[in-house]
């Protein structure tokens, strides 16, 4: 059993080490990779709303549209929000694959414990009834 557990635990902390400095480099790109798009995002709705202002007419007494610019705002929001919310399902990735390993290290090196706690009751419990048996016949 000892041999089957250390394998299993040698198994999981090689692969914890082969994990981490991908899951390093995925953190890096991933936040990169959502600084470019709202980057673009946001240099999209700039240019959308230099377009809105300079096709309006530049006199004092028209008006300037504003509704352009009102409606492009919210998508902005809309977007940045779906951005943010990549961001934390790529967070809360890494995470997971980080910590897998090391759960399941956890897990066999408690389930480890648990087997040698019940042969230690269950030994003991043999030895009871072995005493008891011996005092039936003794007697």
């Amino acid at each position: 059993m000892k041999a089957k557990f250390l394998n299993v635990l040698t198994v999981c902390v090689v692969t914890l080490a082969v994990l981490s400095p991908e899951l390093v480099v995925f953190g890096i790109i991933w936040e990169r990779h959502i600084e470019l798009l709202e980057s673009q995002n946001f240099a999209c709705e700039v240019s959308k709303a230099g377009v809105a202002i300079a096709a309006t007419p530049q006199t004092e007494n028209i008006p300037l549209p504003q509704t352009n610019i009102q409606t492009s705002e919210p998508n902005l929001v809309n977007k940045m929000l779906i951005f943010t919310e990549q961001y934390k399902l790529g967070t809360i990735l890494q995470w997971f694959f980080l910590l897998t390993p090391i759960c399941v290290g956890v897990g066999i090196i408690f389930y480890d414990r648990y087997l040698v706690y019940r042969a230690a009751v269950l030994k003991e419990q043999v030895e009871m009834l072995e005493r008891l048996w011996q005092q039936s016949i003794e007697q």
